[in-house]
């Protein structure tokens, strides 16, 4: 999972009224949740070379929806399904 500043949208796409404003920019904040053993824990890596000012609901955000992906990688760890990649968001 990836936390990133948005960036607006090209120009070109404002006359269509269905395309977003914004895009993902690089991210800053990554999250891994490991799928391939149930013992591991996430991991937070901080990629960024400025400083970003980070809300703390934003913070707490990212972090419930990092939570979120534990128990579902846990348990298709339990039944054998590999899921690596299923829960990138």
């Amino acid at each position: 999972m990836e936390l990133s500043e948005a960036v607006p949208a090209p120009a070109a796409w404002a006359e269509n009224p269905n395309a977003g404003r914004y895009l993902p920019g690089a991210a800053f904040l990554v999250a891994f949740v490991p799928d391939e053993d149930p013992n591991l824990e996430p991991t937070v890596h901080i990629h960024s070379h400025d400083e970003h000012v980070i809300p703390y609901e934003i913070m707490r955000w990212f972090m419930e929806q990092v939570a979120d992906q534990v128990e579902p990688c846990r348990i298709a760890f339990e039944h054998g399904e590999s899921e690596a990649g299923m829960f990138t968001q």
